[in-house]
């Protein structure tokens, strides 16, 4: 549709101009910093910084049923730079020109019901949201999409020049990085830090296919973490790993994506999120409360944040009741098949303590919880999700796993539905899924290959070597019937098959 064809009353609204006043905040000390350079962390004390909004509160002066209809009419708009996470231009980067926005078919990822069979197995109803679906595969595309865009809005007025973007990865961080940074070549060039062999043969294709320059660390993705640190604090580089806070708001894209896809209904809600570096939980919870503030919702989702017994900051940091007497401590991370969010020492820490705190407060009492989880439960689940309909990744394992514990521990009841953020697709890990079914994962899991999940393909030969087709040889036609009808039959008793007649 064109916006001559929309309702009066919304057609000032269908497309954004370039309007706000952003900055960058400081979560320690309080101090704020103009967004026209690149940023990552505190000049004054080296915290961590989230992005706000000084005219936040003139997006209040439009109804929040106003807000639905916007975004709602907004979606058959065929302006590509409202297709994606941007259709929230005005609560995620309004001071961006739509022409500096850049658009690779992010964001806007489907919400996939559960089976009534696996509803009943876990005791009530739930969804994924298949974030895997983005274009490199993961949620990271969510956050590049927008730190990418902000790069791009500084090089197009000429703040910067000759960009070098830099990253630490996991895995799918350096796929979105390299993806997101090729699109912009030549005037950008990016260069990724991935722990040597802590990651799977699909991720490391990735930012090799993207072009990207690739070097292995040996240790894990924390180590990788300090150097680029280092660097970003000592040379002219971009950071794209989640202290950017522009890649914080890009990934707030994904609770409000979830409000739309409820009809803006969040009673009852609960949204399950894995914790890795910490952004996206941050991210997530940051989104509701915009909403909830304009209000776009009325009331606040329940939040269950997860983590594998064997990388369990955030976890450890929450079972202390008692918030005065609450101390981080980072944790010595243990081999996880959910390799993601393998990670002891999360840089959005200080973003999840002051946000789940206010996100409390504005909910008017405890909604944000922290459960931790088995590997051998990570791996189960995912393999019984996939095995009934779903692509999650192990990291949506971890959901459904913290989603069952949540539901064991009377944190989530069997009246209300659940979201899952299923963070990758399935193949980026299906290494795991291969071991797995080999009886093969090592040791250092603590992980034991259940038979009834276990699958492996099955070679069906005829009897007669002489009945084997190839390439090189074809068989004759009285052959062919000969090996068609033995190899049909030998299918048909193996899975128990009447005969049509």
């Amino acid at each position: 549709m064109k916006p001559e064809q929309f309702p009066e009353h919304i057609r000032p609204h269908l497309v954004p101009r370039p309007k706000g006043d952003l900055y960058y905040k400081c979560l320690g000390c309080g101090a704020g910093y103009p967004v026209k350079k690149l940023l990552y962390v505190c000049p004054a004390c080296d915290a961590v910084l989230m992005l706000h909004n000084r005219n936040q509160e003139d997006l209040h002066k439009i109804e929040g049923t106003t807000w639905q209809q916007i975004f709602d009419y907004r979606r058959m708009l065929k302006i590509p730079a409202l297709k994606g996470i941007y259709r929230y231009h005005e609560f995620i980067g309004p001071v961006i020109p739509l022409e500096s926005i850049i658009y690779l078919g992010e964001g806007h990822t489907p919400v996939v019901e559960a089976s009534g069979f696996l509803t009943e197995k876990v005791g009530l109803r739930f969804y994924f949201k298949n974030d895997g679906q983005n274009p490199s595969a993961s949620f990271k595309d969510r956050g590049m999409a927008s730190a990418l865009s902000s790069i791009k809005f500084l090089l197009d007025q000429g703040l910067v020049s000759d960009v070098i973007a830099v990253c630490a990865s996991t895995g799918d961080t350096s796929a979105a990085a390299a993806l997101y940074a090729s699109y912009l070549r030549p005037l950008i060039k990016s260069a990724v830090l991935l722990p040597h062999k802590k990651v799977t043969v699909q991720q490391l294709s990735q930012p090799l296919g993207s072009g990207a320059k690739v070097f292995e660390i040996p240790g894990v993705f924390d180590d990788c973490m300090k150097i680029v640190e280092h660097l970003s604090t000592r040379y002219s580089v971009v950071l794209l790993n989640s202290k950017n806070a522009w890649r914080i708001l890009g990934q707030e894209s994904y609770s409000y994506e979830i409000a739309q896809d409820f009809d803006w209904d969040m009673a009852r809600k609960v949204v399950v999120v894995p914790i890795g570096n910490a952004g996206n939980i941050s991210a997530i919870m940051n989104g509701f409360l915009k909403f909830f503030k304009a209000g776009i919702i009325n009331q606040l989702p329940k939040i269950i944040g997860v983590q594998s017994e064997h990388a369990d900051p955030v976890y450890q940091y929450y079972l202390e009741p008692d918030e005065s007497k609450r101390v981080f401590t980072p944790v010595d991370t243990k081999p996880s098949v959910a390799q993601a969010a393998m990670i002891g020492n999360p840089v959005s820490m200080p973003r999840v303590v002051a946000i789940a705190k206010e996100y409390n407060q504005e909910s008017g009492h405890d909604n944000v919880f922290f459960v931790q989880v088995t590997e051998q439960a990570i791996m189960d689940w995912q393999l019984t999700a996939n095995q009934n309909g779903h692509i999650a990744c192990t990291q949506g394992g971890e959901c459904l796993a913290g989603l069952v514990k949540s539901r064991a521990m009377g944190l989530v009841s069997s009246d209300e539905t659940a979201v899952l953020n299923a963070t990758a697709h399935a193949i980026k890990f299906s290494e795991f899924q291969d071991l797995y079914f080999k009886n093969k994962i090592p040791d250092a899991y603590h992980i034991v290959p259940d038979p009834d999940r276990m699958n492996l393909p099955e070679l069906i030969t005829p009897d007669n070597p002489d009945l084997v087709p190839s390439q090189e040889k074809r068989l004759g036609k009285s052959e062919f019937a000969q090996f068609i009808a033995e190899i049909s039959g030998k299918i048909a008793h193996k899975m128990h098959l009447t005969s049509a007649d």
